[in-house]
């Protein structure tokens, strides 16, 4: 299990590396659009009706891959004062508690967002002309990376590798 982890850490940190820099653009280009809605309104007078639902869109993208992201570095805040004071073998056994529950969350976010998804397909958005169900796309892919990336901690865990954070942004870089 060791060999394939580590083997396939690479793969998930371009997935991780591949989903800043989509959240990247995905901010920019929100951004470029606020303003343009901005100047849109105030200068032409004439606001653009898609900015707004497309701006959210993005929006909605880059959290839930920053979200995942963050799970995967291990860097989303935590009380861990109770942790901190337990000795290493309570410390290990809540780290694999906490991540087995984030696992199962990303799971329970992409079935239920892919119901969600399914079940508001036949609508449209009006303005972009999109099936409704596109607007849970991004809790999907989000839910299932945040599962998938905690599931690679988990393992970290039980198999005793050492992850600081320092390597997974070095891995980033």
């Amino acid at each position: 299990m060791k060999s394939f982890v580590l083997a396939i850490r690479p793969i998930l940190g371009g997935l991780s590396r591949l989903s800043l820099y989509i959240s990247g653009i995905g901010i920019v280009a929100m951004t470029l659009i606020v303003g343009w809605q901005v100047f849109g309104r105030y200068v032409l007078n004439d606001s653009p009706s898609w900015s707004e639902p497309l701006s959210l869109y993005l929006m909605s993208w880059f959290i839930m891959l920053g979200a995942a992201v963050g799970v995967r570095e291990s860097v989303h805040l935590g009380l861990d004062i109770v942790r901190h004071v337990m000795p290493p073998v309570i410390q290990k056994t809540m780290d694999l508690v906490s991540l087995g529950l984030i696992v199962l969350f990303g799971i329970g976010m992409a079935y239920y967002s892919t119901l969600l998804a399914i079940g508001t397909w036949s609508a449209t958005i009006p303005v972009l002309g999109w099936p409704g169900g596109t607007d849970f796309f991004p809790m999907i892919v989000g839910g299932a990376m945040i599962s998938l990336f905690a599931l690679e901690r988990f393992a970290d865990i039980v198999i005793g590798v050492e992850v600081a954070a320092d390597v997974l942004v070095q891995e980033a870089a």
